[in-house]
């Protein structure tokens, strides 16, 4: 694999400070993981993401399959990502077309979470990572 991934969250971000950290390390394509890209927080949902990271050169996609069905569970962190480990290893196709997104490119994963091992995108990487596909992963907190 050339390239890598950079992990982050929008949590306790501006749109602005996003951008900053994708420009400093040169991403072109951000990955959108957030079963719905909607957002109480300005600047955040689908629509004006995608327009201010297109002003900056940034690529936005939605891969709405690779969202988390039960976030909704989030009291218990724990119990909510071994639901969606159970998900993808009930639904191969979510880390096929995950993979077919982010391999190969240096690109940014994104969701709400900051931290990265308290998101699905952590699950939804290591997933990749035991399919034999060689990752560099870095975790912007």
């Amino acid at each position: 694999m050339s390239g890598f991934i950079l992990s982050l969250g929008y949590e306790r971000r501006s749109v602005e400070d996003l951008v900053a950290v994708l420009v400093d390390h040169g991403v072109r394509k951000l990955l959108d993981v957030r079963e719905a890209p909607v957002s109480r927080r300005p600047g955040f949902s689908k629509r004006s993401l995608s327009a201010r990271l297109h002003e900056a050169g940034i690529e936005y996609r939605h891969l709405g399959i690779a969202g988390n069905p039960h976030r909704q569970r989030r009291e218990n962190i724990q119990r909510c990502l071994q639901l969606y480990e159970t998900h993808l290893c009930e639904n191969p196709q979510v880390v096929e077309a995950f993979a077919q997104e982010v391999l190969g490119q240096a690109i940014a994963v994104l969701c709400y979470e900051r931290d990265h091992d308290g998101c699905h995108r952590s699950v939804l990487l290591d997933a990749l990572a035991q399919e034999g596909h060689d990752l560099e992963v870095i975790r912007v907190e």
